[in-house]
């Protein structure tokens, strides 16, 4: 059940509430009482009315104290069902005129190629991309001569293997999804080449589970070949934790650090601050692995951001010069009829 349809159940019943409670004080104060004299009458009728007034008050603030609970609860359980709400990060390459860091591409490509790559495929991607992008073309033949790709068929009619060269695909882990399923124990690594656009929140969704792993909370079991990772949807991921401290040696000596990420936000409930993974705000994350990974399958997945980019702001610049050149077309045509002056004649 999605939340849009257990918010609107949960007014749909507060509204139901309000009105039973509304229909038993118009009840109550409908009531007649034979009285014995006009003044006992206006007694019992002060008496009531303030009595049903504090009713009605006292009744308004209960449905509103459970309809608050009913929306922590509603809160909680799409938690539950869908994840938890993944953190905002600040993402380099988010700004208007900002651009990629080629070099966290480089090293998320070196990240994905000895920790992700055994499980995880990335089918859209050709090693003739990476050139001018991570890597020389030079450096991109030898990384692509080192794969076998199967090739073919020949003059004879046979399929043969040869060295890969800059056209190829990245290689896939496992040859079909019966195969990948059956080593990952039923489960399928989905692939990763549009992984920041195929999920929502796409960057932040993939950095907060690659580094939001822990052990489950008091209540929660996972069975076994499961992790505990809030942000999964159900809580429960088959795939373990693969960012760990010194994973990767880095060309450039940048050091491999896990991702540690802090969250502090204020608690209204205890009036303090909140230091578990429920906390929604975001305060800092310190990590190189995490942060590579995801630039690398953020530029994976929209190759043309930077040239797209750069095409939108050059064609503003020229819409600019035209909105300039269009504003003073106008005023040079109109400014001999705004400027002149009519006189006119009533007497003759």
């Amino acid at each position: 059940m999605s939340l849009g349809k257990k918010i609107r159940i949960g007014f749909e019943g507060f509204g139901k509430i309000n009105r039973f409670i509304k229909r038993g004080a118009g009840q109550r104060n409908d009531s007649k009482v034979p009285r014995r004299n006009d003044a006992l009458k206006h007694g019992l009728d002060g008496f009531g009315s303030a009595g049903s007034k504090s009713f009605r008050a006292l009744a308004v603030f209960g449905a509103g104290v459970s309809g608050l609970l009913s929306f922590a609860t509603i809160a909680y359980s799409d938690e539950a069902e869908h994840g938890l709400e993944c953190p905002s990060y600040p993402w380099p390459h988010e700004g208007i005129l900002s651009s990629y860091d080629h070099a966290s591409i480089r090293r998320g490509h070196q990240v994905y190629q000895q920790v992700c790559a055994s499980c995880h495929s990335m089918s859209l991607i050709s090693y003739r991309d990476l050139v001018g992008v991570a890597y020389t073309e030079e450096e991109t033949k030898a990384m692509a001569a080192e794969i076998e790709v199967v090739d073919g068929p020949n003059d004879e009619g046979e399929m043969f293997t040869r060295p890969g060269k800059l056209s190829d695909r990245f290689p896939q882990p496992y040859s079909n999804e019966a195969a990948a399923r059956f080593a990952n124990g039923g489960a399928y690594p989905p692939d990763l080449s549009l992984i920041t656009k195929a999920r929502h929140n796409g960057q932040n969704y993939v950095f907060a589970l690659l580094t939001g792993y822990r052990d489950p909370p008091a209540g929660v079991s996972i069975r076994e070949g499961l992790h505990y990772n809030p942000y999964f949807p159900g809580g429960a991921i088959a795939m373990p934790k693969m960012l760990n401290d010194g994973a990767v040696e880095y060309e450039d000596g940048t050091p491999a650090t896990e991702a540690q990420v802090i969250y502090l936000s204020f608690s209204p409930l205890t009036s303090g601050l909140c230091l578990n993974h429920f906390c929604r705000s975001y305060n800092a994350y310190a990590g190189q692995m995490g942060k590579d990974v995801v630039s690398f399958l953020s530029w994976a997945a929209e190759p043309e951001m930077e040239e797209r980019k750069l095409m939108g702001f050059k064609w503003i610049f020229v819409l600019s010069l035209a909105l300039l050149q269009a504003a003073y077309y106008r005023r040079l045509r109109w400014s001999v009829f705004k400027s002149r002056k009519l006189v006119l004649d009533v007497v003759n």
